[in-house]
């Protein structure tokens, strides 16, 4: 039997081989994602302390606030300290050589002076000794044409940019500080003043040469005090390594999510697969029954050619994992995404692929090869060369009905119950439903989407919709495939569109100005909103700042702008907010007992009561209701180090939004840390990382896409097989080789429509629950369905499926009439 299973697969071979691509790109994907992310860990493993080679012990404060800089000199002072150190870490802004700030999120950090604590990588030049220098990182300079020596504006939330000699540039490729935009490294004080921060966010020790360790731990935390706490450098060590791989095994459980889909889906694809190529050995298997096989047998012959079908095919798709990680790499070099490391192939990724791939055909193989032992060798010799299409039982039928309903209930009542599990559940259910119900579901469809063929092409459509439906378990099976993938994608277009939408509106609700000014990755620098609002050609410059004081939210206010957010004014004038005027929010004045008039006093100064209001947005760390909204001037004057991270800026009156745009950007030529946006450039920004989400996505998801077709390619090609003699008798009573092309193109296009439309519809009514349960719970999103991305997703698995058609088609042409019909 071992000798006839591998003669039947070198027999087979070239039908087979299609059968296997469903494995191969499943485990390529596996393989690929293990690669590329264990490159990866390899290189965060070796760059984690990059910054900490020569660091003995540090200094961290036990809270959330900064260290002193005098516990630097302090430390330092300790007995066995060879030197101390503050570091701070933060965001900056570098201005070109063209006067524009240069794009990227910029890392800032203070660099030691001492020689004993650098641990920089020096690629040419030197470090900062002395306040007033400054260095870069290499692409950084040799992008922008900076010269060593020249002196380079860096600027920061503290004020304006101000110019640094640069003394050098360093490698921070691969640490945690690149993060794809310039890094800038200097002195503390300046890092300091730059930055607007009053402390470092540690302080790192070097020991002297013999000194005890362990008893220079103790001094130093008798000097640092109870609220610092003190890390050995195994410590830092081990945390640095831990950070950065949590971040890389969180990538890595990301990936795995849409790994997981492609396999799911190749195992559908390898299991109907299977189902088709054992039911077409029928007589065979029938025969070998008769002259001795046993049922034994003959399963454990199926079992063993899918055993190393699924190993040839896992073997392939390691291969082409590596060459996957390979382009995942470039690609993401080509976005300009930071990736730490090479390839890493190692013995249990090829070892896990291997087995993945095996198992997954093995089992897939199971039901399949029990199904083809059950039919009486007598029987199976007087039938025809396959066996005949059985409908789904009705147990099944009826528990898929129950589950379908069960879980469209749930994606229903989501949003009323307030669970996102439902989601989450319901969705699942109502996938595994319409698998259950499929061999009905999927004909159904199949026959509602065939009659506009059967109205235009007559007998030819009729025959094609005929076929498609002969077999509802092998088109249901075949269908599923691609509900999984085209579902997710759909779900993640629909979600996104709504998500796009519902910030676009809020946007519209809460910003009623021209021009936007924002921080980029920090808050406004803290001279920016004066020097703006003392521009004549600017009319209403309002920064928006906030602040939690005993459970009530202040928020600054401008009176020309205050009233876009609310829902009623409920007594009282909201527009005389001003000096001294207020307006408080309903729930706070019941609370409070206060109305119009009422005397307020906050950080101790006493205010008036304008107006009682309510409005649209929800308080930010204070209960519902319980904000009070003052004008700029007094949020200034009672908290003056509160920033902002958005200013609204509108023209003067009589002044056209050109000149206003031009006066604003010569003052942000100053400030590097702030970029000037109109309100659909706001838009985009806030809605550009919807986007790029939505695009990796459906990346990842578009291999699952791809493995359903190539399933669809597989069912038909294998349907040809099966149907070589009708084929032949067509032929012979006049059907044409047009009209055989087009019968099996219809079919093709028929089994990819209804996964696709099953797909798109699941997707929808996941994304229409999730978009009701966020509205429920305080957002304000409403499903918008984004007809164009719905209906390329529908055309290009058209498209697709008619190519799968083709090849089919050349073989049941490629065969003369005569020796089609004496096949047996």
């Amino acid at each position: 039997m071992i000798r006839l299973t591998l003669r039947s697969l070198r027999a087979e071979a070239l039908r087979m081989l299609l059968s296997a691509l469903a494995v191969v790109l499943g485990v390529a994907f596996v393989a690929g994602t293990m690669i590329f992310v264990d490159g990866m860990r390899a290189g965060t493993y070796e760059r984690a302390g990059t910054f900490d080679r020569h660091t003995d012990l540090g200094v961290y404060s036990a809270g959330r606030e900064l260290l002193p800089p005098t516990l630097v000199d302090e430390v330092r002072a300790v007995d066995g300290v060879a030197a101390a150190a503050g570091e701070l870490t933060n965001t900056a802004g570098v201005v070109g050589v063209d006067g524009r700030p240069v794009l990227g999120f910029t890392v800032l950090a203070a660099i030691p002076t001492e020689d004993a604590l650098r641990s920089y990588d020096v690629v040419a030049g030197r470090l900062p000794d002395r306040a007033g220098e400054v260095v870069l990182d290499a692409p950084t300079v040799a992008k922008e044409g900076f010269v060593l020596g020249t002196p380079v504006r860096v600027g920061g939330s503290g004020g304006p940019a101000r110019p640094y000699t640069l003394v050098g540039t360093v490698d921070v490729a691969g640490t945690a500080r690149d993060v794809g935009g310039p890094f800038v490294g200097m002195v503390g004080p300046d890092a300091l003043a730059l930055t607007g921060e009053r402390g470092y966010g540690r302080i790192l020790v070097a020991a002297r040469p013999g000194a005890s360790v362990s008893a220079l731990t103790d001094r130093v935390r008798a000097a640092a005090g109870a609220e610092a706490t003190v890390k050995s450098r195994q410590q830092i060590l081990d945390e640095a390594v831990e950070d950065a791989v949590r971040n890389v095994d969180q990538f890595r459980m990301l990936l795995l999510i849409f790994v997981g889909v492609a396999v799911v889906v190749a195992g559908f694809v390898i299991a109907n697969t299977f189902a088709i190529v054992l039911a077409q050995r029928t007589r065979r298997t029938a025969l070998l029954r008769l002259i001795g096989a046993t049922r034994g047998q003959v399963f454990r012959a199926a079992v063993l050619e899918s055993a190393v079908l699924g190993l040839v095919a896992s073997a392939l798709g390691v291969l082409l994992g590596v060459s996957l990680a390979g382009g995942m790499g470039l690609v993401m070099s080509r976005l300009d995404v930071p990736v730490a490391g090479g390839l890493t192939v190692s013995g249990s990724t090829v070892l896990t692929g291997l087995l993945l791939g095996t198992a997954l055909t093995v089992c897939a193989a199971l039901l399949p090869a029990w199904r083809g032992t059950r039919v009486a060798p007598v029987a199976a010799l007087t039938e025809a060369a396959v066996q005949p299409a059985r409908s789904a039982g009705r147990v099944r039928l009826t528990l898929g009905a129950v589950v379908l309903a069960i879980g469209v209930a749930a994606l229903v009542g989501a949003a009323s119950a307030g669970q996102l599990i439902l989601v989450a559940g319901g969705g699942v259910l109502a996938f595994f439903g319409i698998v259950l119900f499929g061999p009905v579901l999927v004909p159904a469809l199949a026959r509602v989407f065939g009659w506009p063929a059967r109205r235009v092409l007559g007998a030819t459509g009729a025959l094609a919709v005929a076929n498609t439906v002969r077999n509802p378990r092998r088109v249901a099976a075949t269908a599923t495939a691609l509900v999984i993938g085209i579902g997710l994608v759909s779900a993640f277009m629909v979600g996104a569109r709504s998500t796009k939408d519902g910030i676009e509106r809020s946007v519209d609700a809460q910003i009623g100005t021209d021009f936007v000014v924002s921080g980029i990755g920090q808050d406004l620098p803290a001279a920016l909103a004066g020097e703006l609002a003392a521009r004549p050609e600017l009319g209403v410059v309002h920064e928006q700042r906030r602040t939690v004081v005993a459970d009530v939210e202040i928020r600054a206010a401008h009176p020309a702008l205050v009233g876009r957010t609310l829902e009623r004014v409920l007594a009282g004038d909201a527009g005389r907010v001003g000096s001294g005027q207020v307006l408080v929010h309903r729930e706070l004045a019941q609370a409070r007992g206060w109305q119009v008039g009422s005397p307020v006093t906050v950080q101790g100064r006493s205010f008036r009561v304008a107006a009682v209001v309510t409005d649209d947005t929800r308080a930010d760390g204070a209960p519902v209701g319980h904000v009070i909204d003052m004008a700029d001037e007094d949020f200034a004057a009672l908290f003056p180090a509160q920033r902002g991270y958005l200013a609204e800026i509108d023209p003067a009156t009589g002044v056209s939004a050109e000149r206003a745009r031009d006066a604003i950007e010569a003052v942000l030529g100053r400030y590097p840390t702030v970029n000037l946006m109109d309100q659909g450039a706001y838009k985009k920004m806030l809605t550009g990382t919807v986007d790029m989400l939505l695009v990796l996505v459906t990346a990842l998801l578009g291999l699952a896409v791809v493995i359903a077709l190539v399933g669809v390619a597989n069912t038909l090609s294998l349907s040809v097989v099966e149907r070589t003699r009708e084929n032949a008798v067509l032929r012979a009573v006049g059907l044409t080789r047009g009209r055989m092309r087009a019968v099996l193109a219809i079919e093709a296009v028929l089994m990819a429509l209804v996964g696709a439309v099953l797909g798109v519809g699941l997707g929808t009514g996941v994304s229409a629950s999730a978009m009701a349960l966020l509205t429920r719970l305080g957002g304000d999103f409403h499903v918008v369905l984004p007809l164009g991305q719905l209906g390329l997703t529908l055309g290009v698995a058209v498209l697709a499926a008619l190519l799968a058609s083709v090849l089919p088609a050349r073989r049941a042409l490629s065969r003369p009439v005569v020796e089609a019909l004496a096949d047996q």
